[in-house]
């Protein structure tokens, strides 16, 4: 499995194309870099909820986008966390660039 040497968030192309989200089966794509800093900007402010509704405290490596633009999974040492109430609920204005 290759990555990219370094970086903590990135997903190797194999694993990425068998992913899909665990609730609706949705295909994902992987999360700019730009995204994930403003995602984590908010993080540290304490303004990001998962499914489950728990305030996210831990900042992420890397996402997952849901073809659908409702939910990241985060990337962690370039594992996925791909467990549905995990997933971290994002606004449009999150993804104002994609």
């Amino acid at each position: 499995m290759e990555t990219h040497k370094g970086e903590k968030g990135m997903i190797a192309p194999d694993l990425l194309a068998i992913l899909c989200c665990p609730e609706t089966k949705e295909g994902l794509s992987v999360l700019p870099n730009e995204i994930v800093e403003r995602l984590n900007q908010r993080i540290g402010k304490g303004e990001i909820k998962n499914k489950a509704g728990e305030i996210v405290t831990d900042l992420l490596d890397g996402g997952l986008l849901r073809q659908d633009r409702q939910i990241v999974y985060a990337v962690r040492d370039q594992i996925p966390i791909m467990l549905i109430e995990e997933g971290i609920v994002v606004e449009a204005n999150d993804l104002i660039s994609l």
